[in-house]
Formats: structure tokens, sequence, C-alpha cells
């Protein structure tokens, strides 16, 4: 029977139970802790000091952000207070170094230059990449088509620099780029055979716009000289013969010849023996300023007017004969100089482009594709409107890093335009930061520089982390 003193219905703990159990806290509403396990009774638990959020927290990134302030925020902080003194730093100046930096025209050039790299540089490379990602796999031999487009970022820019330095060599015999253009021109125009020649001087000759004439009117009584000198034996044509004093016929006649004997015994002005010819020479008859006939010379020099009587003539030997050879572009001059240096920056980051686009490709659901194709659409089709929306993600993931890349290029337009006038054709901002900071020692323009490289580069930075936090939240 139940005491007295109990309400019935109550549960009565068993001795064992009631030696054994433990209060328990119950939750309170309203956000209130409840109490740990191993509190004593009546006294709300509260968690260990190592164990505490905050703490493990500042432990973790404390010594992050004592580096990330001491490497990152200080030198920002420091250089936009600097872009507001004077060379020196010595003096406040306010603005000044923004209005210098954006009406000089070094600096004008530098950002036209950097407009026309994130042009150019970025879009090419992409496309490339893509192109190169879509033929590798199409062709045997991927991997070894891959690592050789992708060898060129193992190597630095300095060295990649010194490489181009050669390939845009503008002498013919050491520069790649020109023996090859080179090599090509001359199968479709020949070098003119007497480049480098010139008339004798007491010969009286004389030399127009690259021609050699008489100075004075010949006629058809005596037989017209036109001695040469100035061309090397191994270049004296394989026909030539020895050339004749005197050249049969009627009218205006002469010879054209090499006026050199060896030892020095010949005598100037005059064919003596031994003397070659030259031959292919063409001759031009000119009166009152007009070409009233031309002919070429023979294996022994003579060339021979037979229609042409009288006197007034000038004998002429055409500018054609005594034209330069083609030698090549000079690369690294003028206006061409940072196409130049675009194209070693392509040839250095296709490589990286293709890289990437090819792990997207790889990634992208190939029953789109197949469906196109089953569905009737061309090759092309396919890769136009199925191929690069889905590998669209990762083509501005590559654009938008390039451009950031190109912002910033230093080294290889610093390498490639050495010379101070070439590197003016071709300055960038950060080349003239260096060149205003530390070559001329204006520590206050030099900074205004960096703090537009900075708010260039900020934009398209922040763009490519807001994109790829995104796609990770997806």
């Amino acid at each position: 029977m139940a005491r007295a003193s109990e309400p019935a219905g109550a549960f009565r703990a068993s001795p064992a139970t009631r030696n054994n159990s433990r209060p328990t806290a119950r939750p309170v509403l309203g956000g209130a802790p409840a109490r740990r396990p191993d509190a004593p009774d009546g006294k709300p638990g509260r968690p260990r000091r190592w164990e505490a959020p905050g703490l493990i927290t500042a432990l973790f990134l404390g010594p992050a952000l004592v580096i990330l302030a001491a490497v990152v925020a200080y030198p920002i902080v420091a250089t936009v207070w600097y872009s507001f003194f004077n060379a020196d730093g010595t003096r406040f100046v306010g603005l000044a170094n923004y209005v210098e930096m954006f009406t000089g025209p070094a600096t004008r050039r530098a950002i036209v230059n950097n407009v026309i790299w994130v042009v150019v540089a970025p879009t090419v490379v992409t496309a490339l990449g893509l192109l190169f990602a879509v033929l590798s796999e199409r062709i045997r031999l991927a991997t070894a088509f891959k690592t050789v487009l992708f060898m060129p970022m193992a190597i630095s820019f300095l060295a990649a620099g010194v490489t181009f330095t050669l390939v845009y060599e503008a002498d013919k015999d050491r520069g790649a780029l020109n023996a090859a253009i080179v090599s090509v021109h001359d199968v479709f125009k020949p070098p003119s055979k007497y480049y480098g020649t010139s008339p004798r001087e007491e010969a009286g000759l004389v030399t127009v716009d690259g021609a050699v004439q008489t100075a004075k009117p010949a006629a058809d009584t005596a037989q017209v000289l036109l001695p040469m000198v100035g061309l090397p034996p191994d270049r004296v044509p394989a026909e030539a013969v020895e050339a004749a004093p005197d050249v049969a016929g009627t009218g205006l006649r002469g010879v054209v010849w090499l006026d050199f004997s060896r030892g020095g015994s010949g005598r100037p002005g005059a064919v003596d023996a031994g003397e070659k010819g030259l031959p292919g020479m063409v001759v031009e008859a000119v009166r009152d300023g007009k070409v009233v006939a031309t002919t070429r010379t023979g294996p022994a020099g003579g060339f021979a007017f037979p229609q042409l009587t009288g006197d007034g003539y000038t004998i002429r030997l055409a500018a054609s004969n005594f034209a330069a050879p083609f030698n090549g572009v000079t690369w690294l001059s003028g206006s061409i100089v940072t196409p130049a240096i675009i194209a070693a920056y392509i040839w250095i980051w296709a490589g990286f482009a293709m890289v990437l686009i090819s792990a997207g490709l790889s990634a992208i659901p190939r029953d789109a594709q197949e469906a196109a194709r089953v569905d009737g659409a061309t090759e092309w089709q396919v890769f136009r409107r199925v191929t690069i929306p889905l590998v669209r993600p990762v083509l501005v993931v590559v654009l938008v890093t390039l451009v950031i890349n190109v912002l910033k290029i230093f080294d290889l337009v610093y390498i490639l335009a050495p010379d101070p006038v070439t590197q003016d054709h071709a300055n960038v901002v950060a080349l003239q930061m260096y060149q205003t900071a530390f070559a001329r020692q204006n520590t206050g323009l030099g900074s205004a520089l960096a703090v537009l490289l900075f708010a260039l580069v900020v934009p398209a930075m922040l763009y490519n982390v807001r994109r790829l936090r995104g796609d990770k939240d997806r």
C-alpha cells in the first residue's frame, strides 16, 4: 500500500535508481544556456577557456592577418600616402602627381599601350587556347601536343625575352624570323646582283636617286665607258667573261665592267686585260628626262643602241641594278614593337589557356553534343551553339585572369625593349612606374602610377573572386 503522504499514482524510484540518478538540466526557453551535464547541481556549466571559439579563431587567423597587414595593407596605404608628396617625399603637393601622370606624354603612351595589351592579348590567347583544346581532342598524340604547347610556361619571362630577342634579331644571319622571311622573299624576288657596287670617281659618272649615269651627254662617235668598283670577286656572275674594250656596231654603245686588277697593276678608267665585264646590267638611254631605249649588257659587259644616233643622250644604269637586298624587318622598333612583344606573350600563355579550357571541355556533358549531331548539326554549329556555351564559364575565368596578368606586364617588355628609344614606343604602366620611381628617383609620381595600376587591376580581381564564389555556392 502507498504511504499516506504520497499521492496516489506517484512514481517511486527504487533504491538503485535513486543512488545512480543525477539531476538533468532542462532546456530553458528564450535561449538561456543549458547546464553542462558534469556541472555541479544548481550551477550552469561554462566552456573551458581553450574551447572558446573566438580564441581559436584568433589563434588561427592572427599570424595570417599580421603578415597580410605588413605585406599588403601597409604598402597600399603608404603608396597612396606618398602619391600626394613631391619627388623626394618632403613636401605635400596634393593631386599634382596625378595631374602630371595623365598629362605627361610618356604616361599617356603607356596607358594606350596597356589598352592595346588588354584588348588584344587576352582575347587572342583565349581564342587560341580554345582552338588548341578542341584540336587536342581530335588528334593522336594529344598528350605530346599539349606538352609542347604548355612547355613555354615552364620557363621564366626573362628566359622567354632572351629567346625572342634572338628570334627578332634584325640581322638575317642571326635572327630566326628574318632569316625565314628573307628566304621566302628571295624565292619570289631575287636580290640584285650588283648591290653595293659604285662607279669609279674619276670616270665622269654621277649617282642620281640610286642610278648611275654619265655626267655629260654621250654621242655615237665614241664608246661610253662605265667602270664600276666595289663588287667582291665571289659575287661576280659566273657567266661574266673578260671585258671587251671595243663594242662593234653602230649607234650608241659602250661597256660596263669591274675596273679592278689584282695587285693594282691596272689603269683606272680603262679596260685592262683580265678585267671582267658585268653582264645583265639594265642600261637606259635618256633624252630630255625621258627613257627612250633600254637594253642589257652581255657577258663581256657590252651594250648597244643601234637605233640611236647622234648626241644628246645620257646613258644610265638603272637603280634596280644596285637595289639593296631585302634584309627583313626591324621588329623591335617603331610602331611594331608592341605587336611583336604581344606575339611573344601569346606564345608563352597559349598553352596555359589550352590546359584550363581542356579541363573545362572534359567536364561538359557529351550527350548535348551527340544530340546536336543526331539532329543534323554540322561540327561548326555544334562548336558554336553547344560547346562554347557549355564552356563559357571557363572561358570567362581564363579571360579575366589574363586581363589581370596583362595589366601588370613588365619583365617581357623590359627585356625585349632594352633601348630607351624602343622602350618609349613599347612602354606600359608597370614599366613607366619602375622607370619613374627607381631610375629617376621620383617617388611621388611613381607612387601615383602604382595607385593607377592598382586601381586598374582591382576591378578585374573582384570580378574573378565574385565569380569563383558564385560557382562555389552553386
